[in-house]
């Protein structure tokens, strides 16, 4: 987060934004908590440290306090006789504190609201507050900033891509023998473009591996792209209106480019979120082709023939964990169940499960935000019980922000699983076809 006091210039932009962007959606959000306190249990980061200030009715009531100060008669005229609060610095402090530090977006307490008011969605207005002020963490700043530049949050140059991607190709060949897969990059006219997470260029490069056989098994015309591939948004995670809409619209043109007819995206859970549901809103315009997670292509592969499974080859008992922005937000439930129920042995189903998953802590971009740590640690260990619970050796999800949760939580937790994608599991149950011979 900017270091040192906030200066006025940025104050003044941060109470213009407080001001002039409330919507009548955020408007009825902060009128509506009746501080009835069923949203404290189903919040993982309150459940972690027990801490009042980490309930959700406390952090939508800190930014229902500045909305008071500024939106109502009461607030301006007898602040504190209705508990309105001025916004200072030290008021942005204690915001960012909360909305950054004390919440991951993952929305279960919406859930169980009694007044029905997402209390994600007022963090997602403060945060953008916070944009104004030039608060937001440093980390996701600089991925901000890096995917403004290059065209990815880890500034991965097109040759660094396609020299990576032919790599992959020659090893891929030779674990399957067959010299007729490939990982077309830039193929113009194909009916898929399967977008990447930088991190699997980066550190998880067998999951491209994972997909390329899946696409290959199935008969998939498909290409990858060498920029501009990145689906990941950290405009999203901050709140920043504008980077957001830049960073979406940068892939979906690429998209256009290249003449696609479908949007694959590979498995993240905001990535899919954000390109999926929300760009349209923040373009102001239709795509002019299909979005879909990963995971929904696998399935319609596996339910249509185009995949052939063998779940012996996946012995170990498997649990998954369901990523927020996947399936609370994104509505991509049972495919990942018929998935796993075909590629694997033993599926343990993890409690509570789908929609009223507990949130890894992952999310909300506090992976990038490296001040929030322990915090992040800390809420993670419900999700860590959750597991240890299932008896499972190892945990499945859909999600590159998770795997990197999870695999923390594995190590500070020591719960001795292994992590993996849904693509890795699958690929290693898949039935290939006979290659030709040579």
């Amino acid at each position: 987060m900017a270091e040192g006091h906030v200066k006025p210039a940025a104050l003044e932009q941060a109470l213009k934004v407080l001001r002039e962007r409330v919507d009548e959606r955020t408007a009825a959000f902060l009128n509506a908590c009746v501080r009835c306190g069923l949203c404290a249990d189903t919040c993982h980061v309150y459940l972690a440290d027990q801490e009042p200030a980490s309930t959700p009715a406390a952090k939508v009531e800190r930014v229902a306090s500045l909305f008071r100060r500024y939106h109502t008669l009461l607030g301006r005229l007898a602040p504190g006789l209705v508990g309105a609060e001025t916004l200072t610095e030290e008021a942005l402090q204690a915001l960012a504190a909360a909305a950054f530090g004390r919440c991951t977006l993952c929305g279960r307490c919406a859930l169980n609201c009694s007044v029905g008011l997402d209390p994600a969605a007022i963090i997602r207005f403060a945060r953008t507050v916070l944009v104004a002020a030039g608060m937001v963490p440093n980390g996701i700043q600089a991925n901000i900033e890096a995917a403004r530049a290059s065209g990815n949050t880890m500034s991965i140059s097109q040759e660094d891509v396609r020299e990576t991607i032919a790599w992959l190709e020659e090893d891929l060949r030779q674990t399957i023998g067959d010299p007729e897969v490939s990982l077309p990059v830039d193929r113009e006219g194909a009916r898929v473009l399967y977008a990447l997470n930088p991190r699997e260029l980066k550190f998880f490069p067998l999951s491209i591996s994972a997909a390329g056989m899946i696409f290959h098994a199935a008969g998939e015309s498909w290409t990858l792209t060498s920029t501009d591939f990145d689906i990941t948004n950290y405009g999203f995670f901050a709140g920043d209106i504008e980077a957001q809409r830049e960073i979406a619209d940068r892939l979906i043109r690429r998209a256009e480019e290249l003449g696609v007819q479908e949007l694959v995206v590979a498995e993240c859970g905001h990535g899919y979120r954000t390109l999926r549901w929300e760009a349209p809103d923040w373009l102001g315009r239709p795509l002019p082709f299909a979005v879909r997670s990963f995971v929904e292509v696998m399935a319609e592969y596996l339910g249509a023939g185009r995949l052939r499974l063998d779940p012996s080859k996946n012995p170990d008992p498997v649990t998954l964990h369901d990523p927020c922005n996947l399936v609370r937000h994104g509505g991509v439930i049972e495919e990942q169940r018929y998935l796993l129920r075909h590629a694997v042995t033993t599926f343990v189903e993890m409690t509570p499960n789908r929609e009223d998953n507990y949130c890894c802590g992952g999310g909300g971009g506090l992976l990038a935000a490296s001040e929030h740590t322990a915090k992040r640690i800390e809420s993670g260990k419900v999700k860590a019980e959750q597991i240890r619970a299932t008896g499972a050796k190892v945990v499945a999800s859909p999600c590159h922000n998770c795997i990197d949760q999870l695999m923390d939580l594995n190590r500070h937790y020591t719960l001795g699983v292994e992590v993996r994608t849904l693509g890795e599991i699958v690929a290693d149950a898949l039935i290939l076809p006979v290659p030709p011979s040579s």
